[in-house]
């Protein structure tokens, strides 16, 4: 995690303290349990020392609970209600669980649905049933953006300052593996051109397959991004591309008009969205 970067440290209305307190919270992973402030400090870049004092108001808040026994600390239900009270709010989330269950059943992979979280995304509403056993992500696991389905999906549907912001974002994170991050997510925009969907085979998890799908609502919020994913041996590129991603781009296109949002495209409209060599090369100038 990085720390806060110059442009909002030096902004006169950023809580820079606010903000380092978030980030100890951030820290703290679905599978975790307990962190001590060494632990804290390493996966925030912030000073031990510091990383104390947070850990100690943060107790006195309650939002953190110690342990004594192992030196670390622990979430408390004060801070795990914040995410909750977010989940309520994600009208998406329940509105897209019949849809997402339909897909899962016809599929047999793993079907999510995210935002962004940082460099990241984050899952906020999972279906997965009895035949994905190896993808074993459930709500609050993170993928990368940059070479997640989900997350290729999610940077081709923002706007293109957002995109450009986004990038400076990556390749901060990234320093010298952002070159070939930055490949990965230019093929992906040519495909997302050609097909209306992302995919990644291998290129997060060696052995997942999976086709991502951004969702734009009119209502200010998101975008948000759909996944289906499956071991690698059975998405295969081209069922992904032949099968599975069509599948999951039907199924998020009538989400949005559920939702209020765009009215479902019909191919022919998907396929003149970007050319290759047209609008996606010229952006992903920008991402370099």
């Amino acid at each position: 995690m990085k720390r806060t970067g110059k442009k909002t440290a030096t902004d006169r209305n950023f809580v820079v303290a606010l903000s380092r307190g978030l980030d100890v919270l951030r820290a703290f992973e679905p599978n975790d349990g307990l962190l001590g402030n060494q632990e804290i400090a390493s996966r925030t870049n912030l000073p031990k020392p510091t990383v104390s004092r947070l850990t100690y108001t943060l107790t006195k808040l309650g939002y953190l609970a110690p342990v004594p026994r192992f030196e670390k600390y622990q979430l408390t239900p004060a801070a795990m209600s914040l995410g909750y009270a977010a989940l309520a709010n994600l009208g998406v989330r329940h509105l897209s669980e019949p849809f997402r269950e339909e897909v899962m059943r016809a599929t047999g992979g793993a079907v999510a649905v995210g935002g962004r979280d940082r460099h990241s995304m984050i899952y906020f509403g999972q279906s997965r049933g009895s035949e994905t056993v190896g993808v074993q992500l459930d709500v609050g696991s993170r993928v990368p953006i940059a070479t997640s389905a989900m997350g290729r999906a999610y940077f081709w549907a923002l706007d293109e300052h957002d995109r450009a912001e986004l990038s400076r974002v990556l390749r901060e994170h990234y320093g010298s593996r952002w070159p070939k991050m930055r490949d990965g997510l230019e093929r992906s925009g040519e495909t997302v051109a050609k097909y209306g969907f992302a995919i990644s085979v291998g290129d997060w998890h060696d052995d997942i397959g999976a086709a991502g799908v951004a969702l734009k609502l009119n209502d200010g919020t998101g975008p948000y991004a759909f996944n289906c994913g499956a071991p690698a041996f059975r998405f295969t590129e081209e069922r992904l591309i032949n099968d599975i991603g069509p599948r999951l781009l039907t199924m998020v296109r009538n989400i949005e008009a559920a939702l209020g949002g765009l009215m479902p495209h019909s191919k022919k409209q998907d396929s003149k969205k970007l050319k290759s060599g047209g609008k996606v090369a010229r952006v992903a100038e920008g991402i370099r």
